[in-house]
């Protein structure tokens, strides 16, 4: 009987966990348009500073006409994009950008808090760059985007087969020489700041969340190494089959993934065990995988 009324209660809260889902990404979606147009409202505009991609081009226009918001500019430049994502991207990915989109032009027109009073330019690009690229950070972790360049990237990469990375910096590298031609090269030198600490901060978000370091060892102790992270620092391996190039002697190559405050036990315990041994070290964005126990297996 209790394993049931257990089972009966592990089906209702996974009935539940779509909604969840949704909810929380649309959460997430929310309070990182907010944070963004609050850098937005606060130092960017105030300083007329410009931007890359959609959001550049609504800041060109609201200069060029200050009598329009830039809330509003930014969801009619995205109407036609919309169009674009409703017949070439996923559902899912179009609805959540149609969130996005509605929220953040919403946040854009309604957080207004006044003008951060900072006179140095420079120090005025990197605070908007601090809050705007956490905005940013934030939005992307949710499971869609507020529209802009992200829809057009995806349908060039699905359609074209062209890198999202490399069209959203040609894009966003002649929105930035268009403002240079409206306004100037000075003002559009003091907005590559800002761009720069943008993708910087969010960055910072994206990993600050889940920072990793993955780690492969080839050694002739692959084992006895293996063991002790096993033992000592409780994290999991996988062995690579690997052979000797020269040698062509068969491998038994470590792959693990360990935190940057355990990366020099780790060392400490490769070494300790095998001074020969080679040892290759990555950055990791993000690692999903499946517990076994209070170990994780890679």
């Amino acid at each position: 009987m209790e394993m049931k009324r257990r089972s009966r209660w592990e089906a209702i809260k996974g009935s539940f966990a779509p909604l969840r889902r949704v909810t929380q990404n649309l959460l997430i979606m929310t309070a990182g348009s907010c944070i963004y147009a609050l850098g937005l409202n606060a130092v960017l505009i105030p300083k007329e500073f410009l931007s890359g991609g959609v959001v550049g081009v609504a800041l060109i226009i609201h200069y060029l006409f200050p009598a329009l918001n830039t809330g509003w500019i930014y969801f009619a430049l995205n109407v036609p994009l919309m169009s674009i994502g409703w017949f070439n991207v996923s559902r899912r990915f179009f609805l959540y950008t149609l969130f996005g989109i509605s929220i953040f032009s919403l946040a854009t027109i309604v957080v207004t808090p006044g003008w951060a009073a900072i006179e140095n330019p420079i120090l005025s690009a990197i605070l908007a760059g601090i809050i705007c690229g956490a905005g940013s950070g934030i939005i992307l972790r949710s499971q869609g985007s507020t529209g802009g360049l992200d829809i057009l990237a995806v349908y060039l990469s699905v359609k074209r087969g062209l890198r999202m990375g490399a069209v959203m910096s040609s894009v966003s590298t002649v929105v930035l020489a268009l403002g240079a031609c409206f306004f100037g090269l000075e003002r559009a030198l003091y907005s590559l700041i800002y761009v720069y600490t943008a993708g910087k901060a969010t960055d910072a978000v994206l990993t600050g969340f889940n920072q990793r370091k993955s780690i492969i060892i080839i050694s002739d102790f692959s084992e006895v190494i293996a063991e002790q992270i096993f033992t000592r620092l409780h994290r999991g391996v996988t062995f690579l089959e690997g052979s000797g190039g020269y040698t062509g002697s068969p491998k038994k190559v470590i792959l693990s993934i360990t935190t940057l405050p355990e990366l020099a036990k780790l060392k400490e315990i490769v070494f300790d065990i095998d001074p020969g041994a080679f040892v290759v070290i990555n950055d990791t964005l993000e690692v999903l995988g499946k517990r076994h126990g209070h170990i994780r297996e890679y």
